[in-house]
């Protein structure tokens, strides 16, 4: 067997289905909706084809891992669901020590910036005076 013991993340198209199972692993999704959400997941950056996410999701569905619903949402199945455990954890609402770490590693960002593209720093730096001055008054 390929990929750990788990075959239907293998063939042309892992990056799809690897954000497909774990969008499945969360909630049952029409492939429409997992196209939306991938969508929002990257920014906005990527968006992917119905021509690749519907034939992926029959695909999955005759492997086994997923079934479509009679509302027409693709869902996980059981055995899939166990086979991953703790490879795809949910990505549920995050605490708030979490979102200041990432505050961090968004500031760490913007001094790299500030020193290799000063032009487009400055560009952000209104928004980041506004948002300072936020954070400012959040602390108290």
């Amino acid at each position: 067997m390929s990929n750990w013991g788990m075959p239907w993340l293998s063939g042309k198209k892992r990056g799809l289905r690897s954000w497909v199972l774990v969008i499945l692993n969360e909630s049952p999704k029409t492939g429409s909706e997992l196209m939306d959400e991938m969508e929002r997941m990257s920014g906005g950056w990527w968006r992917p084809s119905p021509g690749s996410v519907y034939p992926l999701l029959e695909e999955l569905t005759k492997e086994g891992v997923t079934r479509r619903k009679d509302d027409g949402r693709y869902e996980l199945l059981a055995p899939a669901r166990d086979a991953f455990g703790w490879r795809f954890p949910s990505r549920g609402p995050r605490s708030p020590s979490d979102v200041a770490r990432e505050i961090g590693s968004l500031v760490a960002y913007l001094e790299d910036l500030r020193r290799s593209e000063p032009a487009r720093f400055a560009e952000a730096q209104p928004t980041l005076k506004e948002a300072s001055e936020r954070l400012i008054h959040l602390l108290g």
